[in-house]
């Protein structure tokens, strides 16, 4: 009886944080409610990118889910419905779902396989109600995940540190205005970058002592995981993805202490998964470009092709709209993204100091490099002078893998530098893939282990 008294407060403190974590995410998402992000900027964000999809529901709805590929992409209208569309119309793919119009003709995105569009125009088939109405719901839909999977990895938290850091890493995401801008684009479906880790997260907790057995388990969650992934919005942040993915084999892996033995096993078990699915994916993808060209080489061809044009590939055998890109320095493409802004306090006070608002108000990505540094050197020496106590260990297991969570965003703009170099709009979105969560759990945790340490003086 004792027990259960004891677990209901805990429950009810659980169900809390899910349903407040979940609604201030969803309404940030869906309405940017708390002015995270300026508001042209929110309503116009990514509009040209999530315009394959309504590209791709009109195509559906006109000539089956499956044409074309089942690829996205933009059509262009017939006559007489394109005289619904004005020449100087910026939204043209919009206009035409929401008039019911029809398409002459359509131009396949190559780049992946365009889950997203298929589903939404699936669902597009299935809801009875207007065309402005489906659309509001596709925004919720997917601001609802988008709230729901981050809010996944804050419950981590809270079950792994308590309320109090869950609260620091919730307060990151809420105040994160690249979360904020992207969280509803149907295209980016932000949810699905996230749904490969929050396996490996749980997967992980839950079986603490592993046996061959689960090894086998972890790859097929592993291998499901990044199908889906690689199914709604194809390779898109790829690497980012999958270390992200991994990040929190470090975790357990220096909490629990695994032997090396342990650790090689279940990165194998993740490398195979992720192997498989990709591969599989990469296939379709072929596939469906040979569908609406001529055949499965040029499918091949595409993705080769595609790939080059992201990374390293000689700018000679490009069109010169790469070269600049093809030719830009990698650390000239990281420290832009390490100057890029999380958060702006210009959104709520205005300042006539130029430095105050160009360089205290809005908070860099470098400053908080710097700031999980220092809450990383303060937590680590608090640690230590506790060593072998549980909470010690977990914030030593804490340090190591915010800092290895680094790698995932820094791998994207490295591996990928031309496509960071050009997509300078977007790709800070990556330094919330884990890093942020995990630099402020770090800080939250500092700040409970000195709190702690002052109240034990005082007393």
């Amino acid at each position: 009886m004792k027990l259960n008294q004891l677990r209901q407060p805990e429950s009810q403190k659980k169900f809390a944080l899910w349903v407040v974590s979940t609604l201030i995410l969803f309404f940030g998402f869906y309405t940017n409610l708390w002015r995270v992000a300026e508001q042209n900027w929110f309503d116009n964000h990514q509009k040209d990118t999530e315009s394959h999809i309504m590209g791709r529901m009109v195509k559906s709805h006109q000539d089956g889910i499956f044409s074309a590929g089942g690829l996205n992409g933009w059509g262009t209208a017939k006559k007489p419905d394109a005289d619904w569309i004005p020449p100087t119309e910026r939204t043209p793919q919009y206009t035409a779902y929401l008039h019911n119009l029809t398409f002459e003709n359509f131009a396949t995105y190559n780049s992946q396989p365009g889950g997203q569009g298929m589903i939404f125009s699936l669902l597009d088939r299935l809801i009875p109600f207007s065309q402005h109405s489906k659309l509001n719901f596709f925004y919720i839909l997917t601001a609802l995940l988008s709230a729901i999977a981050i809010t996944f990895i804050i419950n981590w938290f809270y079950e792994e540190f308590g309320l109090l850091t869950a609260i620091f890493v919730l307060g990151s995401a809420l105040l994160s205005q690249w979360l904020t801008v992207f969280g509803k684009n149907l295209w980016w479906s932000l949810w699905a970058f996230y749904l490969p880790m929050i396996v490996v997260l749980y997967f992980l907790k839950r079986y603490r002592v592993p046996d061959n057995r689960q090894y086998i388990r972890f790859g097929i969650l592993i291998f499901i995981a990044v199908s889906i992934k690689c199914f709604i919005n194809g390779y898109e942040y790829i690497t980012t993805t999958l270390i992200m993915m991994v990040t929190p084999c470090i975790y357990y892996a220096v909490l629990d202490k695994w032997s090396k033995n342990e650790y090689m096993r279940f990165i194998f078990a993740a490398g195979i998964g992720t192997g498989v699915a990709v591969l599989l994916s990469m296939l379709m993808l072929c596939f469906q470009i040979g569908a609406v060209k001529d055949g499965f080489i040029d499918g091949v061809e595409h993705v080769i092709w595609s790939f080059g044009k992201r990374t390293y590939a000689s700018p000679e055998d490009y069109p010169p709209v790469y070269a600049a890109s093809l030719k830009a320095g990698t650390i000239g493409v990281v420290i832009t993204y390490m100057k890029g802004v999380f958060f702006d306090l210009n959104n709520y006070l205005s300042v006539t100091n130029a430095f105050v608002s160009k360089h205290l108000f809005k908070v860099r990505y470098f400053y908080l490099v710097v700031l999980f540094m220092a809450m990383s050197a303060l937590l680590f020496f608090r640690s230590n002078r506790k060593m072998g106590t549980e909470r010690s260990q977990q914030d030593i297991a804490l340090i190591w893998t915010t800092w290895f969570s680094i790698l995932a965003p820094l791998s994207w703009f490295v591996i990928f530098k031309a496509h960071s170099y050009i997509h300078t709009h977007m790709s800070f979105l990556l330094w919330q893939m884990p890093f942020t969560f995990f630099g402020f759990a770090v800080f939250g945790s500092a700040v409970i282990a000195w709190t702690k340490k002052t109240v034990s003086k005082q007393s």
